[in-house]
């Protein structure tokens, strides 16, 4: 369910709350050994009650931040195509596009993070990303609102894991980790990560006391057997790196489950002319494809004595009952120079997993010149 489909009724007086945790508390049970640098704040901002408020920057055109390599960048060009909203881009090497379907709409090409950044900052005003690093770079921000939080695609968790073997052979759980004696002021639990929010976040909301952070960029599942790290946080997609390296998740020790999301900017929605009608097409245009995926049309003829008739047989099977119910409709032919109708078409919706199954149904209850066609959209 998604969340701009509220949005769209409440808009501009409603009050939206984060959809996202407030940040940490301050608390010396967690020491951090990381820098965190801040971005710059290219829009200009306003300083409201001592508390500096950034507004959107003055320009027309509406902003969608997408990402700019890899397996996400390419998943979210699919899809957008396959929503006729395909990308165009004029240079390869150049950062901005467009999608011509959609007027007053420019394409930014920027890194993950970089697109949450933006949002807050309001130099874009949509963008699609994926839920962990909405987290972890909005960090609870109120002005980041999901607008569709699951793209069907960019699925993977942030996960904790430590070695199998040694003195985590044993412990499978987060609170047993938590209870480990080896753990002193002295003596932390060393983790490694790329997540410098959302880890530290969730060890101290979990109870873990004794704890230091060190940040990598890549192959962190080495980092405990080369001995600088006791325990690592990473994206998890199907565990396999975890195992080559004798690594385990523990009970518990999933923070976040994430896949790619479409985010907005709550002050571009409110505020900035176009946003909210053109962030209502692509969400209209996404949910409709979302939809019909997996979905296939199935038409054939079935000889009866009415469209009642039909459709209790119809009705009487398990795979036959559609979206809604069956179509049935009188196909007319002529006999004997007399116009009759003594066939009906069935029209149905029917989900990939039980195609076949339907088949087999319509066939046992008199169907025939089975016709089955790919559904591409399902609008409501």
């Amino acid at each position: 369910m998604s969340v701009v489909q509220t949005i769209f009724l409440q808009f501009p007086s409603a009050s939206i709350s984060p959809f996202l945790p407030s940040s940490i508390p301050a608390s010396n049970n967690v020491s951090v050994k990381f820098a965190v640098s801040c971005c710059s704040l290219a829009s200009p901002v306003t300083v409201v009650n001592g508390n500096v408020e950034t507004m959107p920057s003055e320009r027309n055109e509406v902003r969608l931040g997408l990402p700019s390599k890899g397996r996400m960048a390419t998943d979210t060009l699919d899809l957008l195509k396959d929503c006729q909203l395909s990308v165009k881009q004029v240079n390869p090497r150049q950062y901005v596009a467009e999608i011509p379907q959609i007027s007053n709409l420019e394409v930014w090409f920027q890194r993950p993070k970089d697109i949450v950044r933006k949002l807050v900052s309001g130099d874009l005003d949509l963008g699609i990303v994926g839920l962990d690093t909405v987290s972890e770079y909005g960090q609870g921000n109120e002005d980041l609102i999901l607008v569709h939080e699951a793209l069907d695609f960019g699925d993977c968790r942030l996960s904790l894991a430590i070695p199998k073997y040694g003195i985590f052979e044993n412990v499978n759980s987060l609170q047993e980790l938590a209870q480990m004696p080896q753990w002193t002021p002295e003596r932390p639990l060393r983790v490694v990560t790329g997540f410098t929010y959302l880890a530290p976040k969730f060890m101290k909301d979990n109870g873990l006391k004794h704890l230091t952070f060190s940040t990598a960029d890549g192959a962190l599942e080495a980092a405990p057997a080369m001995g600088i790290a006791d325990a690592i946080v990473d994206l998890v997609s199907s565990g396999t790196t975890l195992k080559e390296n004798n690594l385990k998740e523990i009970e518990d020790g999933v923070i976040l489950e994430s896949q790619a999301a479409l985010v907005a900017s709550r002050k571009s929605l409110n505020l900035r002319k176009g946003v909210l009608d053109i962030t209502h097409e692509i969400l209209e245009r996404l949910e409709a494809h979302l939809r019909a995926v997996g979905q296939f049309m199935v038409t054939a003829n079935m000889r009866g004595s009415s469209a009642e008739e039909v459709a209790e047989r119809i009705l009487s099977q398990t795979s036959l009952s559609g979206l809604q119910g069956p179509t049935v409709s009188p196909v007319v032919g002529k006999r004997d120079g007399m116009v009759t109708a003594d066939y009906f078409a069935i029209v149905i919706c029917v989900p990939k997993k039980a195609l076949y199954k339907s088949v087999q149904q319509l066939r046992a209850i008199g169907g025939s010149g089975v016709l089955i066609s790919p559904l591409t959209y399902i609008f409501r």
